[in-house]
């Protein structure tokens, strides 16, 4: 036994100081392994869309509605289903509206908790004790086991079960239970939640999105190209901030700043104003069709307006800066002609839709004016000093990363960046070229750098980078050649406009180039998957999200209300069970109003990915070699209390 395996078993001794505590937990861990996999439930480019987001979780892509039907078949009418799913989904809401039509609440109590405590047995059956008590507030766990426990014909035991729910009534806590049992149902519904990018941008709740998942008692998240602009935000990083402020009053969501975030924008506001007062800011209407008043609506505009001038400056000053960020091409102010109020891009000159431009010197177009430099500086601070904005950021810095490898699933945002042969694609990052998982490791290694290094350049760097994540070529968050935000607003010409995708979009089908992509992050080439989002899937136009025989899913299906007439749906859920892949495709969601009153469901199509032959044990997932790890490490255990070389303790 060499002293480094001494020292580990050692440490692991005091954890399980005997023989017997050690073959306790092998015993437990050897039976875990045999369990049927847990559900595995993959979502993207969720962009803000609360409601409808939250409403797919609550009802797991309709698995829970599933579950009600296995459970209850034709022992329930169809409106006592929908009554019981929906209760379910919105305990509090439900409940309200049911105890006050109610003319017995005792009987309606105890009528619901029946019905719970059938569906919570039969989501929890494959799960052991543990997990599922683990799954209710302490105060609640053991009344819960006893009735999940409760044997219907042990007639011995059936006073007993009947007094423990009249007590819960008696005692006033049954309200407190049925919300217990409707959450822990939906928690065990899924037993990973992995989002893969984009939780931020154009909705209005991308906050309320944050605070449901730090609440999750499993979840990761793959950083996509909208949450690292808001991490890069958040550090006070000047280009991201530009974009960020400009996206909100773009689709009319400033109040993300103001009211979710404690970020002031009346300096912002009163100065636009004054500054673009006399410009009709043609070129910047709002996106969606946000509810606000004409005084909102214009001050947005201007706001719009007045952070895109400044983001174009910033940028520019960062491409100087930066010469490896091979950027050049995407400084465009000095390309103005402002007596003819036209552009020239790449030797074609175009007229410009909006030729007002009352903050920029034609003779350094780049130099932000004083105004500016003061909006910028108090932005930075409000954005720095945002408590609850930090909060979210450092959730996703725990539980985020660039990408995953998850039970043979490779999880990134966008892209793997190739060039046009199918190879991975170098980029240089501060002198230092690297491709395929290497890039994704320096990248991840400057991001963090970015919130913590306590050597100032390389945190500024790590800042600078992250702006970079968001909108330059090589960036496995964008993945395109150019972001087109000044032609998108100042030139009519789609050819002008035109983002060329990676390489890696082209050849999705190609089985030699993804088989590639899987030896790069050391994955077995014949059994893997990717799982991305960022590019919509234009289903109305047939397009498949299921590419290369199944080895690449791409699910981003609009949940974004702006994408929805490109997708022709309202988002799509992936999901893995112990008996294959399922892909569901949503409809649009009215509201979590109208899901409570009219008992209103997602309209969701379940289609099969693959379906095992032999259901997925946890033996067979990362987490059973995990746990089978830590029986090969108790074994060598007992073998140690055996040969006396570790003492056992009493």
């Amino acid at each position: 036994m060499t002293v480094s395996d001494q020292r580990y078993l050692e440490l692991l001794s005091q954890q399980f100081p005997t023989s017997s505590s050690a073959a306790a937990e092998i015993i437990n861990l050897s039976a875990i392994l045999n369990l049927p996999k847990g559900t595995e439930f993959y979502a993207s480019d969720i962009h803000g869309e609360y409601e409808s987001f939250s409403h797919v979780l609550r009802n797991a892509s309709g698995s829970i509605r599933l579950k009600i039907d296995e459970v209850f078949a034709s022992r329930l009418s169809e409106a006592e289903k929908k009554s019981l799913a929906t209760l379910i989904y919105y305990p509090k809401e439900k409940m309200r509206i049911e105890l006050a039509a109610a003319e017995d609440p005792k009987a309606w109590y105890a009528d619901a908790i029946s019905k719970l405590i059938t569906v919570c047995r039969h989501v929890g059956r494959k799960y052991t004790r543990s997990k599922v008590r683990k799954a209710f507030p302490k105060d609640f766990q053991y009344v819960v086991e006893e009735l999940l426990t409760e044997n219907r014909y042990d007639e011995d035991k059936e006073a007993y079960y009947h007094s423990i729910g009249e007590a819960v009534i008696r005692t006033g806590s049954a309200e407190g239970l049925i919300e217990a049992l409707c959450l822990a149902i939906q928690n065990l519904a899924i037993d990973q939640l992995h989002i893969v990018g984009d939780i931020f941008d154009r909705g209005p709740a991308p906050h309320t999105i944050m605070d449901m998942l730090i609440k999750h008692p499993s979840v990761d998240i793959q950083w996509g190209n909208h949450d690292i602009v808001w991490m890069g935000a958040a550090v006070g990083q000047w280009g991201c901030i530009a974009h960020v402020v400009r996206n909100c009053s773009r689709y009319g969501n400033l109040s993300i700043l103001e009211d979710a975030y404690g970020i002031n924008i009346l300096p912002l506001a009163g100065w636009a104003k004054r500054a673009y007062e006399n410009d009709p800011c043609v070129a910047f209407g709002l996106k969606g069709n946000p509810q606000l008043t004409d005084e909102e609506h214009q001050v947005s505009v201007k706001i719009q307006k007045a952070m895109a001038i400044i983001q174009f400056k910033v940028e520019g000053q960062l491409i100087d800066r930066y010469p490896s960020f091979d950027m050049q091409d995407r400084k465009l102010l000095h390309h103005i002609d402002h007596e003819k109020g036209t552009i020239t891009l790449d030797g074609v000159e175009y007229e410009l839709t909006d030729k007002e431009f009352p903050t920029v010197d034609p003779a350094n177009p780049y130099q932000l004016t004083e105004d500016e430099e003061r909006v910028m500086a108090r932005l930075e601070q409000a954005f720095k000093g945002s408590e609850k904005l930090q909060r979210h950021v450092a959730f996703l810095l725990e539980a985020g990363s660039l990408y995953k490898i998850c039970n043979g699933c490779l999880l990134v945002h966008a892209c793997v960046p190739l060039n046009a042969d199918g190879t991975p694609k170098e980029v240089d990052v501060f002198g230092k070229r690297c491709k395929g998982r290497e890039l994704y490791q320096v990248l991840e290694n400057y991001i963090r750098a970015a919130f913590k290094d306590p050597d100032s350049e390389r945190r500024r760097r790590g800042q600078d980078l992250i702006w970079w994540l968001w909108l330059g070529d090589g960036s496995p968050l964008f993945a395109k050649s150019k972001m087109a935000t000044f032609e998108n607003y100042f030139v009519n010409d789609k050819a002008a406009r035109k983002e060329d995708k990676n390489p890696f979009y082209k050849m999705l089908d190609n089985e030699d180039v993804i088989k590639g992509i899987f030896r790069e992050f050391d994955m077995d080439p014949e059994t893997s998957r990717i799982v991305c989002g960022h590019v919509p899937v234009k289903v109305k136009d047939g397009e498949d999200p299921i590419k290369c025989n199944g080895r690449v899913l791409t699910i981003d299906g609009g949940f974004s209300k702006a994408y929805q007439p490109t997708t022709g749906i309202a988002g799509y859920t992936l999901i893995s069970n112990s008996y294959g892949f399922i892909l569901a495709s949503h409809e649009p969601f009215e509201s979590a109003q109208a899901a409570v009153e009219n008992e209103q469901d997602i309209c969701s199509t379940r289609q099969v990915v693959e379906q095992v032959e032999k259901r997925t044990l946890v033996c067979d997932t990362d987490k059973g070699a995990q746990l089978q790890q830590q029986i090969d490490d108790l074994k060598r255990l007992m073998t140690a209390y055996r040969e006396g070389t570790i003492p056992e303790r009493e």
